[in-house]
């Protein structure tokens, strides 16, 4: 026989106090006597008695939900930062509903269970948001944050915390100018508001202010793409000596097909990626990256959420951080000057 799970009003009863007051006593929120609580602890414990979190959020209108919505593609950094903020917020007393996407732009139906649950925010993790969702979640006083992913349209809506990728295009495209390279390219998924947008834009600019430019390669973000993308940028009248890719797992596979080639990294070419991963430190690849300041950017992110739930911001927040160049042996050793 199945046996039935144990109500508040039963731990009520056991306990001498109200059903209001159960539920009181397991909100964070709500003050209870110390007496009081701990004659319902000591109910509940006896009754094996454990709260239903979801009807609870509704009594107290909260859930202690975070949804956190992704790009369902491959990238190696996302299980690194699902798993951070997974644990951060667990830390702050919430859970996560997670969410993947196909497309670059999340649609009213891809947030629909975050609406079911009424979560108390959401984290937009690189992916950009409809219009629809956001009003649909606003009207719902659902707060967003936008993580590594800047939307121009909807700026004055939602919050949102990212890594200066222009600054860090900029940066690479110095970096190589200065090792005396004579033909670059960059190798990037479709251009979006994004990531791979503004890096294209400041390693562009970079080339520009000292006379060169640079041959931009759209290939599908994964190794693959990278793989086919360098066998274009190599295999012709004028080959690249010095190649930046928007992130790592296309600089990998970017990496094999120059070995493919019979060229030597980085005496032949030398080649930049994005986002530093523990699989660029491995000798086959010693790939030279960016690193974005992921801890700082995620505390960043559910401090600024959690402090909107909270009533404690009055405005919308935009935040860029600054990464660093984490220098392998993917590129020609810097002259003396």
């Amino acid at each position: 026989m199945k046996k039935t799970k144990v109500n508040s009003m039963e731990v009520a009863k056991l306990a001498g106090v109200s059903q209001s007051t159960v539920s009181r006593v397991f909100s964070s929120r709500a003050t209870v006597s110390e007496k009081t609580r701990n004659r319902v602890w000591e109910a509940a414990e006896e009754l094996g008695y454990r709260p239903n979190a979801l009807a609870r959020g509704l009594i107290m209108n909260e859930t202690k939900m975070i949804g956190v919505v992704v790009r369902d593609k491959q990238n190696l950094l996302y299980p690194e930062i699902l798993d951070k903020f997974s644990k951060g917020l667990r830390k702050k007393g919430y859970y996560v509903l997670f969410s993947y996407v196909e497309n670059d732009e999340v649609q009213q139906d891809d947030v629909f269970q975050f609406l079911e649950y009424n979560v108390d925010g959401v984290i937009a993790v690189d992916v950009s948001l409809s219009s629809a969702t956001v009003s649909n979640l606003s009207k719902s006083n659902i707060p967003i944050i936008l993580f590594n992913r800047y939307n121009k349209d909807f700026s004055g809506s939602y919050h949102f915390i990212g890594c200066d990728n222009y600054s860090a295009g900029k940066y690479i495209g110095e970096y190589l100018i200065r090792q005396n390279h004579n033909r670059y390219a960059y190798i990037s998924g479709h251009l979006i508001d994004g990531i791979e947008d503004y890096c294209k834009n400041g390693f562009c600019d970079s080339l520009q202010q000292h006379g060169k430019e640079a041959v931009i390669t759209l290939e599908n973000p994964t190794y693959e793409g990278g793989y086919r993308a360098a066998l274009r940028v190599l295999n012709c009248d004028f080959p690249s000596d010095a190649i930046f890719c928007a992130n790592n797992i296309m600089a990998f596979g970017a990496i094999d097909a120059i070995k493919t080639l019979g060229l030597s990294i980085p005496k032949d070419v030398s080649i930049v990626g994005m986002h530093d991963s523990i699989m660029a430190s491995w000798g086959r690849y010693s790939l030279t990256t960016w690193q974005q300041p992921l801890d700082e950017m995620i505390d960043l992110t559910i401090n600024t959420l959690l402090n909107n739930i909270e009533g404690k911001v009055k405005t919308f927040v935009s935040t860029l951080l600054c990464g660093t160049l984490v220098k392998r042996s993917s590129v020609r050793i810097p002259l003396e000057t």
